[in-house]
């Protein structure tokens, strides 16, 4: 790693990335994780990596412009990426929607920018940044669980992103939980990603409006899968589809059951919500991943983890990501 910023050097500034599959969100923070500036970039899909990194460096550039800055206030930067990630190595290993492949991520940023940089998984990232300054603030242990077109998790421990010696782990969205259920993006059956991710709930939504059993949706969105997203649902429930609903619950409640395997394992503090699916229905899934955990959990444990919605919102992961960076660089 490049070498860590000296206490007096008057560079105080860190740089959040996060890396969707469509766009590039980097932000500038002061040290408290104030953020100074931002700037977004398109990732070019799935065009490969030499181009996104070059576009990951520039968002990274706009940012500190637009926080007034120049690159030598800069003390270190964090980035979130989607998939497995070696945190030790600061590599990517892969993205299922960019066709990245073992990126040397981390060396590549020190390497052009002069300072120490960081790479997570983005759903640790997300979940580092509601432990630092959202949701699981001055929590022992927090774990994140994010519905969304997948179903992301990770964990934080005495201030500590969970993973492997050579990837990130807590892949909740894989754990089984409906033996002989429906097939999962992974290959398996009756993954938790599978029964109660939104690919899941739009299609038991889309097959209800064709039916005539959600004519709210139809209207708003049809019956392409590709088109109903989770404001849409949202939308749906709120002007009356009810089979809508039932579908929804019903998802969340998996989702309870899954947070419940992670409870009887680690009994968190916190089970933080979060992602798309969460931020558009926040109440429905508050009170459904409830039950659904309280349901499964073992009995001694109920009661043990605050289910909580996340703060943060859509900053969660370039918040967490800067200030996983800052947390190393203090660190060391």
């Amino acid at each position: 790693m490049a070498e860590t910023t000296k206490k007096g050097d008057g560079r105080a500034v860190w740089i959040g990335v996060d890396i969707g599959g469509t766009k590039i969100l980097a932000v500038a923070f002061d040290d408290r994780m104030k953020p100074l500036g931002e700037d977004r970039k398109k990732t070019k899909g799935r065009s490969g990596a030499e181009e996104s990194i070059q576009r990951v460096a520039a968002a990274v550039e706009g940012a500190i412009k637009a926080a007034g800055l120049s690159a030598k206030d800069v003390a270190g930067i964090g980035v979130g990426c989607p998939g497995p990630v070696s945190m030790e190595k600061g590599v990517v290993l892969s993205t299922p929607n960019l066709c990245w492949k073992d990126v040397p991520l981390r060396q590549i940023l020190e390497k052009k920018f002069g300072v120490p940089a960081a790479v997570v998984n983005d759903v640790d990232a997300g979940v580092y940044g509601e432990y630092a300054m959202g949701a699981g603030k001055g929590a022992r242990c927090v774990f994140g669980i994010f519905p969304g077109t997948g179903i992301g998790g990770g964990c934080v421990y005495e201030g500590k992103i969970v993973c492997g010696r050579n990837t990130s782990c807590f892949e909740i969205g894989h754990c089984r939980v409906m033996p002989k259920g429906p097939i999962c993006g992974c290959g398996r059956r009756g993954c938790l990603e599978a029964v109660a991710g939104r690919l899941a709930i739009s299609s038991a939504a889309a097959a209800a409006a064709y039916r005539g059993e959600a004519p709210a949706l139809l209207a708003l969105a049809g019956t392409d899968l590709g088109c109903i997203r989770s404001g849409d649902l949202a939308a749906a429930i709120a002007a009356g589809d009810s089979e809508v609903e039932r579908v929804v619950r019903r998802a969340a409640r998996w989702v309870g059951c899954g947070a419940s395997l992670v409870i009887n394992l680690m009994a968190p503090d916190k089970v933080i919500l979060g992602g798309g699916l969460v931020e558009a229905m926040p109440e429905l899934y508050l009170e459904e991943v409830r039950k659904g955990a309280m349901k499964h959990v073992m009995p001694s444990l109920r009661g043990v983890a605050e289910v909580v919605v996340a703060k943060l919102g859509d900053r969660a992961t370039v918040t967490g990501a800067a200030a996983w960076a800052r947390g190393l660089a203090v660190a060391e």
